[in-house]
């Protein structure tokens, strides 16, 4: 006899994926819901999985290599991942997704909205037994209909979004440099481990940088600065709701775009 298909929707802890279950829960009662813990993740992420778990009523499945992020790291060779080899989200994120599923035939449903039209014909996997669907486009959803939906919902934004505009690790080389002054602010012990991996290189003689083109030590030395520059963004979340906030933040452009299965 054969397997049913299965229905999968992955949590990254982003306010899209998450508006999503709550857009999908009575509409495919049969859904897996699962999250790719890559054991570098902010605690308000983390947080929020778990009050998504308690709103969804069903258990969010916590995926992994089984493996750290130092693991990958050294295999590697102390490399840092960045926007043009993204290993951290192809060993950590995609490879345990991917296990998760095996060989049975599955849908995948994906929280990208009807108005990023420069996401188009983004896949989370090649392989031919998942396959995607995109609920927000097919229904012609935008990112103020996906804030209302957590709004409604009781749900509220993920709290991070108050000084970061994106889920994901938090050494994330996606970050806006005012967003790694915000993880100095919010999390300096965070911010001190991935200062580590990359000083690592800094003694070696190399240049690799998180952030392109400078280093977390200079980001920090002209904190001021890069907080006066970003002073339009941190004036609406000081001055608005953080759902006002969030809706008038421009999203990042194309090329600084990670996989869907990492960051919506």
């Amino acid at each position: 006899m054969e397997k049913p298909i299965r229905h999968l929707l992955g949590l990254s802890g982003g306010k899209d994926s998450a508006a999503l279950a709550i857009y999908m829960k009575e509409k495919v009662p049969e859904m897996e819901y699962f999250f790719a813990d890559t054991g570098s993740e902010l605690p308000e992420t983390l947080e929020f999985v778990n009050i998504m778990q308690d709103y969804l009523g069903k258990e969010i499945t916590r995926i992994n290599s089984g493996r750290d992020f130092e693991h990958f790291l050294k295999l590697k060779g102390n490399f840092l991942p960045n926007a043009h080899f993204r290993w951290c989200t192809q060993y950590m994120k995609l490879a345990p997704f991917e296990k998760f599923v095996g060989t049975d035939k599955a849908i995948t449903y994906v929280g990208i909205r009807a108005d990023e039209l420069y996401r188009e014909g983004y896949l989370v996997s090649n392989k031919s037994n998942i396959q995607a669907k995109y609920p927000f486009k097919e229904d012609g959803l935008l990112k103020e209909d996906i804030l209302r939906i957590l709004e409604d919902s009781g749900v509220g934004i993920p709290k991070y979004y108050n000084w970061r505009s994106r889920s994901g690790c938090y050494f994330c080389f996606f970050q806006r440099k005012e967003e790694w002054v915000g993880l100095y602010e919010n999390h300096p012990e965070l911010f001190e481990k991935a200062r580590v991996y990359e000083q690592f290189h800094h003694e070696r003689g190399r240049n690799y940088t998180w952030s392109p083109g400078e280093s977390l030590d200079h980001i920090i030395a002209r904190a001021d600065k890069i907080k006066a520059e970003a002073e339009v963004r941190y004036d609406a979340k000081r001055a608005k709701n953080l759902f006002e906030a969030v809706l008038q933040e421009e999203d990042d452009a194309p090329e600084d775009q990670s996989c869907p299965i990492c960051s919506i």
